[in-house]
């Protein structure tokens, strides 16, 4: 168990710089879009937001296919240092062609990552502590968003500046990745799994087939990836435009909106992780639907936030809002890999969720242009919130139609 453990607090600093630089990136819009300055307008900046997305995407499946079969150890570490390297260029870049092209990059290197970290840690996590572990990982997440919030601060002073921080970031990701390659350890389940599901071993090819077949074929599984899916525009707005709509809504400073659009929604999403991670570790051993109940209460408090940040009049009662939609995040996130441990075996569960991952972040990558090209028709705060608020709603039917499976859920209470 103290190695289980080790592996999430080693994998916490990773996760924190893989989302350092994406919201760095969304707190410095503007001193990048004054800097650079044939970026232009909204739209061609959401364009290049959606350009990362939609490589990563397409990208994803096989980082997680590549970890069912391979190293994930090797994946992690090799992720780590090419985004970092990656991070330093976009630090570099003197034109919008250069920037769309760091940003594909970085969408190679990081698709790699989080299919292969959280299989890692459920290979790890056998027992009744899957939610709390990946909850753990997933504060570290909360913790570079926040920090990337404090970049427009960064940016905004002369002797620094936006260049400085993507310098700065990349370069301890680099270092990082040695030791880590060192201490990291791939657990004996990523190729060794229960004698009733490893009974016969098929060849890569037949692996590659059986396990495409497997996913395609599981009602429950495609539920949760539209899911997972669904709630991508509230989630990937609230992390790539949420600093810029509360500066045109507030009449506030950029670092002001980085620093109140990422500090409190993640502090609350803290709290809803390790609340959620608690309950649902708790609750899945009474009840085989024990953690999609406490994602569909996360997702359930979503809905108000929304609605809520929408109507605000001023920045104070949007922050109240905004760390409301922070708590439901947090219930929601710290369940999706435990809930999917629960639907397919271990070896396709880093295919699952690079799949997940792939039309999650597809569909994120068309709202950032669309939020773009309606922030630049005039559309309202509350309109584009609202919009958000609908699919939330439609998710909360769609989690509680999700169906674990008994013999996956060692877990549970007999």
């Amino acid at each position: 168990m103290k190695t289980a453990w080790l592996v999430v607090f080693l994998l916490a600093p990773v996760a924190l710089l893989n989302y350092l630089d994406r919201q760095m990136l969304a707190s410095m819009k503007f001193s990048v879009m004054s800097d650079i300055k044939d970026i232009g307008n909204d739209t061609q900046w959401g364009i290049m937001l959606a350009q990362f997305k939609w490589v990563y995407a397409l990208c994803s499946p096989i980082g997680g296919f590549l970890a069912d079969r391979y190293s994930r150890r090797w994946i992690i570490c090799g992720s780590l240092f090419a985004w970092s390297a990656i991070t330093w260029w976009t630090g570099h870049a003197d034109s919008y062609h250069t920037l769309l092209w760091t940003r594909t990059a970085m969408g190679v290197s990081k698709a790699f990552y989080i299919p292969a970290a959280l299989a890692l840690i459920v290979d790890y996590h056998v027992g009744a502590s899957k939610s709390r572990a990946v909850g753990i990982h997933t504060a570290a997440i909360y913790v570079g968003i926040i920090i990337g919030g404090f970049a427009g601060l960064v940016a905004d002073e002369p002797s620094l500046g936006w260049r400085f921080a993507f310098s700065v970031t990349g370069a301890l990701g680099v270092l990082y990745s040695l030791p880590l390659l060192y201490f990291l350890r791939d657990a004996r389940t990523n190729q060794t799994t229960n004698s009733e599901l490893t009974a016969h071993q098929p060849n890569n090819e037949q692996k590659s087939i059986i396990s495409l077949k497997s996913l395609i074929t599981n009602p429950s599984f495609l539920l949760l990836a539209l899911y997972f899916t669904l709630v991508a525009m509230p989630g990937w707005m609230m992390k790539d435009w949420m600093p810029s709509m509360l500066k045109d809504q507030f009449n506030i400073s950029q670092g002001k909106a980085g620093v109140s659009a990422g500090l409190y929604v993640n502090l609350a999403g803290f709290v809803g992780l390790f609340i959620g991670g608690y309950c649902s570790d708790r609750w899945v051993r009474r009840h085989l639907r024990g953690r999609t109940f406490v994602s569909a209460i996360g997702m359930a408090t979503l809905i108000p936030a929304l609605y809520g940040l929408g109507h605000s009049q001023n920045l104070s009662v949007a922050i109240v809002f905004l760390a409301l939609f922070g708590l439901g995040f947090g219930l929601y996130d710290c369940n999706n890999m435990p809930i999917l441990s629960q639907l397919v075996r271990p070896e396709i569960r880093a295919t699952g969720y690079g799949i997940m991952n792939f039309l999650s972040v597809s569909v994120g990558g068309f709202a950032d242009i669309g939020v773009g090209k309606l922030k630049d028709q005039g559309a309202s705060f509350e309109t584009i919130l609202g919009i958000g608020a609908i699919l939330v709603a439609i998710n909360v039917f769609l989690i509680l139609q999700v169906k674990p499976k008994k013999e996956l859920t060692p877990e549970l209470e007999q």
